[in-house]
Formats: structure tokens, sequence, C-alpha cells
């Protein structure tokens, strides 16, 4: 089923925080870890970070759908252990956080809290996979994008255009929601950034980059969006930038970002080393 619900037995396999001194936080399960105790050598890797506007920390998950909490966010369950057609590409929070959606690369959903399932592509006919999940900002829907740029509404959500079907430079790699406008913002790999129903306030699409484009967050306000590249690099368009690691990029790619407020973020990396930034800590 792609409907989920809460009888997903939690993981038993031990989790571990570890906070260094370069203001990194790694998470790690004793049953995937490197010879440094802190980095998994082996699938399945850290795919998504999700934080909620109204709540200090932020979640995790694997493509196998584990899901890690730190703050006063809640882990409610995850896909761990069940068996999966297709690996979990992203998750999305409750603006409470008091539940979250997990997405997987071929549209099915699960809920997960207090969350609710408003429908998913599973079982449809894709031409390209699904890379990322948006909720709207009453958290009764939510948005799918494809690689292509297409866009799937459920929900409250509205469906104001997608680029499904036109020429991309590079794919669709994340999509964000802006809470002013009830609209949202795609990003491409090579920092195109796509509006619908919402204000453009910029993009790399014309520059040249040292690694791709991975995610995009948006200001829990809507006020801007920040995109961030596989490096580490952030870009940042009508909110502060308060740091990076681009010019000291970890070992293993970044593939997520997520708000603290409109102030301060924290980047994911798929071996779990996640960053903090601004007014962030690792709570």
């Amino acid at each position: 089923m792609n409907r989920s619900n809460n009888s997903f037995r939690r993981a038993t396999r031990m989790v571990a925080l570890v906070t260094l001194s370069s203001g990194f936080v790694v998470v790690a399960t004793s049953a995937s870890v490197g010879a440094s105790g802190l980095e998994p050598t082996v699938p399945p890797y850290w795919v998504g970070i999700s934080s909620a506007g109204a709540t200090p920390g932020y979640l995790v998950v694997t493509s196998a759908g584990k899901v890690f909490a730190r703050g006063t966010q809640r882990a409610l369950g995850g896909m761990q252990g069940a068996s999966l057609n297709k690996p979990i590409v992203g998750v999305a929070s409750l603006p409470n956080g008091e539940g979250y959606w997990l997405v997987a690369s071929d549209g099915g959903v699960f809920a997960f809290g207090t969350a609710l399932f408003y429908g998913s592509m599973a079982g449809q006919l894709l031409d390209k996979p699904i890379v990322g999940i948006a909720p709207t900002q009453d958290g009764r829907g939510y948005w799918l994008v494809a690689s292509d740029g297409g866009v799937f509404a459920f929900g409250d959500a509205g469906y104001f255009g997608s680029m499904g079907g036109q020429r991309l430079n590079k794919p669709i790699v994340g999509m964000a929601a802006d809470a002013a406008t009830g609209g949202y913002w795609l990003v491409s790999a090579d920092g195109g950034v796509f509006s619908f129903h919402s204000p453009f306030y910029g993009g790399t699409g014309n520059l040249t980059l040292n690694q791709p484009v991975t995610a995009i967050e948006a200001a829990p306000d809507g006020s801007g969006y920040r995109i961030v590249a596989s490096d580490g690099g952030i870009f940042c368009f009508n909110l502060p930038f308060e740091g990076s690691s681009g010019t000291t990029p970890p070992p293993y790619p970044v593939v997520g970002i997520a708000a603290n407020g409109n102030s301060g973020y924290w980047t994911l990396a798929e071996n779990g080393l996640i960053s903090t930034h601004g007014s962030t800590t690792g709570v």
C-alpha cells in the first residue's frame, strides 16, 4: 500500500548524534558506520531534511525510510523494514511539527503523525521519477515534483503550472512552497529557479557552478529562498547568507537544506553530516 499509517514498527538499531567542534552534527546508526564510527559506507543513505516553521528542530530520512528527529520535532514512524517499490527521496513536515510525509521516487506517499494522506502518484505512469515533496501552509495538502518538472497537487494544494513538457537544461531536483502566496518554486540542477504563483527572486541558471544544485528551501513566511549545491555551497535570494561549507566541502555530497525560521538553516550530507548556519544549533 502507498497509503501509510503509524503501525510500522520503529527501528531497533541504535541511533547516535554526535556534535563536532566544527559545528557539524553527525547522525549515525549502529548498523551503518564507517571506520571513523560516523560515516555510513553502504546504502541506505540520508536523502532529505525537513523543518517546521513553528517548531525548532528537523527531521532527516534515509532512502529506506528511516526517520530521525532532533529538537522538538518527533520521529513518529518510518518505512524501514517495509517492502518499498522504490526508494524514499524526500520528507515534508506539517507546519505545526506534529506529523510528516515521506515520498518515494515512484510517487508513493506515506503519512505519519497527524499528517493525512491526500493521494499519491504510485501506480501511475510517470515520465520521470519524483524527486521532491512540499506541504501547503495549512498542512492540508502537498505537491510532488518529478525530475522533468511535472507537478502533482493533492489536498488543498493549488496547481499553478509546471515545467513538464518544457525543455530543461538540467533536471529538476527539488521544490519549495511559498507560504505567502500559496504557490511554489522549482529548482533544477544548474540552479535555475522556476516560479509558479510566486515571485521570482533569482537563480544560478546563468552561472557556472562547481557542483550541481541538489535542493531548495523557502523562508517560513515566503519572503525568499535558498538553494544548496552538492559541495555545500549555498545561494540566498532575498534572504540573508549565514555561511556555507562550500570552501571546505564535506566528504559526502550535500543533499538537503532546511530553514530555521528566516535567519538560519541546516544542511544534510548523504552520510548524515548536518551543518548548522546562522542562528541554528545542533538542537
